[in-house]
């Protein structure tokens, strides 16, 4: 019979990669923890210490709703946005480069884990991962979303206002998400200039 081996705990409850955790702590950068929920994203630049993790810098998807952003806070879009907002606040907390670090979630090709990683980059971060596993730039745009909408409201009016019912209350329309992210884009690039 073989000799029983214990696990630790934050392994167990399916919340640490001890793996993944001591190879970005060995790169001696800062670790970029994603984490994307439901409803909202968060991330924040990690420096790792032996008393425990310093937070340096973080960004949540309600940051967006203050740049007047009101879209969808968990789409693709939102992604790269909040990813480039994050790069630009590492950048102004004096980071330049960092590691992703994402625990037990597997990185999965064209995410929107994928989509935030190319955002962190766009905004300035130096992020290493391929260019073949961010989603394409239609994607990123929000084009496939603004081509369902524009395709359900002929289809159904009453389904259109039931499925995007919280974005049209405030007054985002669906049909142009790719030019209101263009704008996101050139509020968070700018400072805040539209």
């Amino acid at each position: 019979m073989g000799r029983y081996v214990p696990i630790n705990r934050r392994r167990r409850e399916g919340v640490t990669d001890y793996g993944a955790r001591k190879k970005a702590i060995v790169s001696h950068k800062t670790l970029l923890v994603v984490r994307i929920t439901g409803k909202n994203i968060s991330a924040q630049f990690v420096k790792p210490q032996v008393k425990g993790d310093l937070v340096v810098a973080s960004v949540h998807s309600r940051a967006l709703r203050k740049l007047k952003w009101g879209g969808s806070l968990k789409s693709l879009p939102a992604c790269y946005l909040l990813g480039l907002l994050a790069g630009k606040t590492g950048k102004a907390k004096g980071i330049s480069e960092a590691v992703v670090y994402n625990g037990v979630l597997p990185f999965i090709k064209g995410s929107r884990l994928a989509a935030f990683i190319k955002g962190a980059r766009d905004g300035g971060l130096g992020v290493l991962a391929s260019e073949e596993v961010f989603p394409t730039e239609e994607k990123l745009k929000g084009e496939s979303i603004a081509t369902f909408a524009a395709a359900l409201q002929k289809e159904s009016k009453e389904a259109y206002q039931k499925k995007f019912s919280a974005m049209l209350k405030a007054g985002f329309k669906p049909e142009d998400y790719p030019a209101r992210v263009e704008e996101m884009k050139l509020t968070i690039l700018g400072g805040g200039k539209k």
